[in-house]
């Protein structure tokens, strides 16, 4: 089994307002990345899914990693100054807008989780920010987001922006993740960009043992999808080369890993409103 972090929070050391009664998708991530901000009940339903694959923190850190490259590829070559990041997790080496704001440091970026933890961690690591903030919203409800008053203060909705999907929409069933897609789109005007990465099913056996341990496994959620099914989330989008492919394979650069063995787990694609 993979060396990863095994530190964490305790259940005294809760918030009232953090539900201990299930995992948290936030928490999770951050245990599998190496971090410490995750309960006992986070790490239970991580074994079920180190269980299946070994290698689960390579496939969260691939996914950063592809991360790390979308964000600076937008705010480089696509001059994109603007970025909605939903479902942003907890903080971590590498933010969004501290990759943004390496290339602009006038980047501006919004925030949106649904975790309490994640707001209040948020709010102190940007307590100083005038470019940056953390909203609570659910992704499910798009229009909520955009039409935030911390995210009109930031964003300018008439002018280029990026959404980032980033893990999030494999954590809904199909009804829910198309048409958050389909709502997502619709908020996007011509020149605006959208980056989504998801669990991949390439009919490998890893990939239906992983989304069993996700759904059994305590969490719940985590659903594999083929590519076809992937393709429909950018319907009337134009796609950024090389397209829809796997998460290293998208503008691999000498920090992307050469050999990863979760390589065929996971897919990504930048789009743009034309």
């Amino acid at each position: 089994m993979e060396d990863r972090a095994t530190e964490g929070l305790d259940n005294a050391d809760a918030p009232p307002d953090v539900d201990l009664s299930r995992p948290s998708i936030a928490r999770l991530y951050d245990y599998v990345l190496g971090g410490k901000e995750h309960f006992e009940i986070d790490r239970r339903a991580a074994d079920a899914l180190y269980e299946a694959v070994p290698e689960t923190s390579q496939l969260a850190k691939d996914n950063r990693n592809h991360l790390r490259r979308a964000v600076q590829w937008l705010v480089r070559e696509a001059g994109i100054r603007q970025i909605v990041d939903l479902g942003s997790g907890l903080p971590t080496v590498g933010n969004v807008h501290e990759l943004a704001q390496e290339v602009d440091p006038d980047v501006h970026v919004v925030y949106v989780d649904n975790d309490p933890l994640v707001l209040a961690h948020g709010r102190a690591l940007l307590s100083d920010e005038t470019t940056t903030t953390v909203i609570t919203a659910d992704v499910r409800e798009p229009e909520s987001i955009f039409a935030h008053p911390r995210t009109a203060e930031l964003i300018d909705l008439e002018r280029p922006f990026a959404v980032i999907a980033a893990s999030i929409l494999h954590h809904l069933d199909d009804d829910a993740a198309y048409d958050v897609a389909a709502r997502l789109r619709a908020q996007l005007r011509p020149g605006c960009y959208v980056l989504i990465s998801n669990f991949l099913d390439d009919d490998e056996p890893r990939a239906k043992e992983l989304e069993r341990a996700f759904l059994e496994g305590g969490l719940g959620t985590g659903r594999f999808r083929t590519w076809a099914e992937q393709r429909r989330f950018y319907e009337g989008l134009e796609m950024v080369e090389p397209g829809l492919v796997y998460a290293n394979d998208w503008r691999p650069d000498d920090r992307t890993p050469a050999e990863s063995r979760v390589h065929t787990l996971y897919a990504a694609g930048v789009a743009r409103k034309p």
